[in-house]
């Protein structure tokens, strides 16, 4: 592992932190940091070791996008949703796939939000229909927003089944490339995550064969809840801890350099701003602290492991959120200054709490789950 993050400090210092400014500037795809993190290694690290991969699991996982983070978050979100999808394709999709994967010439992401059912992933519209001769589908789909639409090689897809009894789900391995798609041609103009490529796709009568499923028919949810989304739960939660770990230090650095000269003392030499530098190292501490614990039981298989990673992306969207909001405070008119890179991580920071499962949503899946309640469904 320490090989590939001593290439990711490379790619970082090389190619994702000088282009960071431009990336959020102009709303554009980072292509140039994803080709060099897929030439690094990078792409493929999480890949099993027997096609070619790293082998590296969620916890090197987090160090990577954590360390992307702090540098560019467009590039980091690109990434976590590359490993999201990844997670479902190593544990269903073809070899060939997960070849390309290992060798870090092929992006994927997840196409779950869609337009009639919006952030409620779990209860896709888009619709998976037999075709004649048996061994092809047909999907037909509005997806609201994909990250890296335009750029990723494929869709880990999710649709309702094609056997309305089989179960809530299924999801399948659409080529970027595959006839019937269409993506939006405007570009991402956000608040936040500016360069990270989401765009609306749709799907328009797209045939595909049976075995591009990844898992059985009406799994998909299952599928999902034990690769893509705990993958990108336990990520975002790391994404956000790179942000904040970057505006602590922009803030420490300011805040020691930045003068009173009538007073003969820095701004960290004053009690009421070297006390929120303190709520704000610990904001960012407890989020490193939940982190760590939550992929400490994934690891061990603690009973609470589960609970854990429905907690931890709720937990470190709301803290990056503060905290950030802190850092803009503390950093005054010195944060709103593009060039110091505060504001830039604040708006990429505001981001985590509305990518779905929001963190409304995983409330309550925490208050379900700590009452005996399913975690879906009506309760009675």
């Amino acid at each position: 592992m320490q090989n590939a993050l001593d290439a990711l400090e490379r790619v970082i210092a090389d190619v994702v932190a000088p282009g960071a400014a431009a990336t959020d500037e102009q709303g554009s795809f980072p292509r140039a940091a994803i080709t060099a993190l897929g030439e690094a290694g990078l792409l493929g690290l999480t890949a099993a070791g027997d096609v070619g991969g790293g082998g590296a699991g969620l916890r090197e996982a987090a160090t990577v996008i954590e360390r992307l983070a702090g540098a560019c978050g467009s590039t980091a979100m690109v990434v976590l949703m590359h490993y999201a999808g990844t997670a479902a394709i190593e544990a269903h999709g073809p070899k060939e796939t997960r070849q390309a994967i290992a060798a870090g010439r092929h992006l994927t992401t997840l196409a779950f939000s869609e337009t009639g059912s919006r952030s409620h992933f779990w209860t896709p519209l888009s619709t998976a229909t037999p075709a004649p001769d048996g061994a092809t589908v047909v999907l037909d789909a509005r997806k609201s927003w994909v990250t890296s639409a335009a750029e990723a090689d494929s869709y880990v897809w999710s649709s309702r089944p094609t056997d309305p009894a089989a179960g809530p789900m299924t999801l399948w391995l659409v080529p970027a490339d595959a006839a019937g798609l269409s993506k939006a041609p405007a570009g991402f103009d956000g608040v936040g995550l500016r360069g990270n490529g989401s765009i609306p796709v749709t799907a328009d009568g797209v045939r595909l064969p049976v075995d591009a499923r990844i898992g059985g028919d009406g799994e998909g949810l299952d599928v999902a809840l034990t690769t893509a989304l705990p993958t990108f739960l336990v990520l975002s939660a790391a994404f956000s801890l790179g942000l904040l770990e970057a505006v602590t230090a922009a803030t420490a650095a300011h805040l020691s350099g930045a003068r009173l000269e009538h007073l003969g003392q820095t701004l960290i030499q004053q009690p009421i701003p070297r006390a929120d530098f303190a709520r704000l190292r610990l904001t960012t501490d407890r989020v490193r602290a939940f982190l760590s614990d939550t992929l400490t039981a994934l690891e061990t298989g603690r009973a609470d492991a589960q609970l854990r990673v429905l907690e931890v992306k709720a937990v470190a969207a709301e803290e990056a959120a503060s905290g950030c909001d802190l850092a803009m405070k503390l950093c005054g008119g010195a944060a709103f200054r593009k060039e110091t890179g505060v504001e830039r991580r604040f708006r990429d920071g505001l981001a985590a709490r509305v990518m779905a499962p929001t963190t409304d949503a995983l409330l309550d899946f925490v208050g379900r789950a700590v009452s005996g309640l399913p975690l879906l469904g009506e309760v009675s």
